[in-house]
């Protein structure tokens, strides 16, 4: 209890600036709104003043910016919660999400509906994007599944084992995109090369839903389970001396993963480096219990993503780059840093 209390300081700090980030997010691009401008703007689309008349501002927070925070923060929040799960369920602190085979598993599932799907005479516009969203997804769940069922034997999961299996299915999957992009016109080469980029641009309300719920269902149980984790930091054989079912601690872990990356990639492309650096550099601020590490890589997780995102959108107004650039150079610096202070 002491150390949660300790905490506060360091929640209070990360709730500020995900206020920040969460306020330049609505503010700037193309069209540029002040703070002012932001607050009445979000007054006036909850109805404060009523019967108050709609204008340009009001227009591009809610139909364009809006939604896009939200699909940010709720990417970033469940990229940065798997990462944590992997790096407890592997016991590495330089562990991934990717590990397990989900995002290449969703890359592989859209890349099937974006050239199969032209291949087949085009998918009808008003569905594609459900259906990309949908293909992605079940892609994800597919390819984790069978890594899961590959690592189990004796009625064990072998940690190792699945996680050979994650590497051998993602590049079976890798070798599968790449037979697609080579049969894709460059129309769909196009399209299949963005969105293994990622991007936040045509973030919509009926896209974030679905990603919102898996959020707060991920964000709700994986706390709840705080305390295995930090049994399971001591040892698989401590963890059952001190009562954690340890496989079904596995099997939840892999499930919340599976899903919280799916549905992540499945809203926004490839976006890699959240799910390692956020919990990592977390844990050097707030140690490795996992009651304090779960939700402050939550908060920083979304609060990285939509500083990203902002940055995606000016480096090269008014064209936008992939958010998924953004965090591979800020991400792959680190990582290396990492490496280095290891060895040191």
């Amino acid at each position: 209890m002491s150390s949660v209390l300790s905490a506060r300081p360091l929640f209070l700090s990360l709730g500020l600036l995900w206020l920040v980030a969460f306020w330049l997010s609505l503010a700037l691009g193309p069209v540029s709104l002040s703070l002012d401008d932001t607050l009445q703007a979000m007054l006036r689309l909850l109805g404060i003043p009523p019967g108050e008349k709609v204008g340009q501002a009001e227009l591009i927070l809610g139909q364009i910016r809006l939604p896009r925070a939200l699909l940010g923060m709720a990417v970033g929040a469940v990229l940065a919660l798997s990462g944590v799960a992997m790096q407890g369920l592997f016991r590495n602190p330089l562990a991934d999400p990717g590990l397990i085979g989900v995002s290449s598993g969703a890359a592989l599932g859209a890349a099937v509906t974006i050239v199969g799907g032209e291949l087949a005479g085009g998918i009808p516009t008003l569905l594609e994007p459900y259906l990309l969203s949908l293909s992605a997804f079940i892609g994800g769940l597919g390819v984790t599944a069978l890594v899961y069922r590959l690592g189990r034997r004796d009625g064990r999961t072998h940690v190792a084992t699945m996680l050979l299996a994650g590497i051998a299915l993602t590049a079976l999957a890798g070798a599968a995109i790449g037979l697609f992009t080579y049969l894709a016109d460059d129309t769909t080469l196009r399209a299949l090369t963005f969105w293994n980029l990622g991007s936040l641009n045509g973030a919509s309300y009926a896209r974030l839903w679905p990603l919102l719920l898996v959020t707060v269902a991920v964000a709700f149980w994986l706390p709840r389970r705080a305390q295995a984790l930090n049994a399971l930091l001591l040892g698989e054989s401590e963890a059952r001396h001190l009562g954690v079912d340890v496989e079904r601690l596995k099997r939840e872990l892999v499930f919340c993963t599976a899903m919280g990356v799916g549905a992540a990639v499945a809203a926004a492309g490839m976006i890699g480096f959240v799910g390692l650096v956020v919990p990592h550099l977390m844990r050097l601020v707030v140690g490795p219990d996992h009651r304090l590490l779960l939700p402050a890589s939550a908060i920083a997780g979304g609060s990285l993503l939509l500083l990203a995102d902002v940055l995606a959108r000016l480096m090269l107004a008014p064209a936008e780059l992939p958010i998924g650039i953004v965090t591979a150079l800020l991400g792959a610096p680190f990582f290396l840093y990492l490496l280095l202070r290891g060895r040191r």
